[in-house]
């Protein structure tokens, strides 16, 4: 790497770094998935898996905690992955980022540089972080470009998150520039699946939605309350969609830019809940309480990047929300709370 050259990308942002082409990642190698149980994650070992990866490695935060620097040098010494994904993060609804906006920025914080720092430090050949479409400021044109980021100021109910996840898309960009290791970034929308979380105060929208109305039916209640106007427009994608993407990128895509990941679709959260609420069999009133806060009046981003890297959405809405319900009905006695 003594012999870098400065190449133009095609997303206008300058490497210092030597050639490295795209393409298919060797499925014999190690491949370490950060945050394996999560929502993202578990997706992302899933579609792994079924393309033919053989050694997927994973830990749980009791098997290893990653805001312990120590710990993670320790792991990545051992297990040497050649790919990885770092998933792993603190996430939570506006109620649980707005009440520990510490906790969210300085866990977050930890865990990227940990991970990053320990796979620099091992040689790890190709990385994807994963950030969220809150990195974008809270009244961006819509949809929102990758080149929005840091042009205003962010919603405050999860800034310290949204600071955190911009720290991470830095600390990605220096490392191409200081190291010339080819990492690359992604920024999801609003996703949801399999393994989310569902507790009634961390969850984000629509699994909080999904609790919610499956309770209701459970108890014969004959009426819902949800947060807000219901007249927020969001966009979400299916986490197994997610993990197609995942996969796609760190074999077709290389630039310093971070990559936006999403439906290119958008629909309200009056919508949403009533699309859930069919799904359930909810027959009763859904009522909306306007002292709650609504968060970002819109937030659809544009994919346009990913589409010229070849990668649309397969997983529509409707059928998204009947397979995640069906899954929540499945696995309720089991769910993280």
């Amino acid at each position: 790497m003594d012999h870098a050259d400065v190449q133009q990308r095609g997303d206008g942002m300058t490497d210092e770094r030597p050639f490295f082409s795209p393409g298919e990642l060797d499925r014999t190698a190690s491949f370490y998935v950060a945050g394996h149980r999560g929502l993202v994650g578990s997706a992302i070992v899933r579609k792994l898996g079924a393309a033919g990866f053989e050694t997927i490695v994973g830990r749980s935060s009791a098997e290893l905690d990653l805001k312990d620097r120590s710990a993670v040098f320790e792991f990545f010494e051992a297990i040497k992955p050649r790919y990885c994904v770092l998933a792993a993060a603190k996430v939570g609804g506006i109620m649980a980022n707005s009440t520990y906006p510490v906790d969210f920025l300085s866990d977050n914080i930890r865990i990227q540089v940990n991970v990053l720092d320990a796979a620099r430090e091992c040689g790890v050949e190709r990385l994807l972080f994963l950030g969220s479409s809150c990195i974008y400021p809270k009244f961006a044109e819509q949809p929102i470009r990758e080149d929005a980021l840091l042009t205003g100021h962010l919603e405050p109910t999860n800034d310290a998150y949204a600071i955190a996840k911009i720290a991470g898309i830095l600390h990605v960009q220096a490392v191409r520039r200081q190291y010339g290791l080819p990492w690359i970034s992604a920024m999801p929308t609003n996703l949801y699946g399999p393994n989310d979380n569902y507790s009634p105060t961390a969850s984000h929208v629509l699994p909080a939605l999904i609790r919610r109305y499956d309770e209701a039916v459970a108890s014969g209640a004959e009426s819902v309350t949800n947060w807000g106007t219901g007249s927020p427009r969001r966009e979400f994608l299916h986490s197994d969609d997610m993990a197609d993407a995942c996969l796609h990128l760190l074999e077709n895509y290389d630039g310093a830019e971070q990559v936006n990941v999403g439906s290119g679709t958008d629909t309200t959260i009056r919508e949403i809940a009533e699309t859930i609420a069919s799904a359930l069999g909810f027959t009763g009133e859904t009522h909306w309480d306007i002292t709650k806060p609504d968060g970002t009046p819109q937030k659809l981003l544009d994919v346009s990047k990913l589409t010229r890297a070849g990668w649309t959405s397969k997983i529509g809405l409707q059928e998204g929300i009947e397979r995640t319900v069906a899954w929540y009905r499945e696995h309720v006695g089991a769910l993280r709370a």
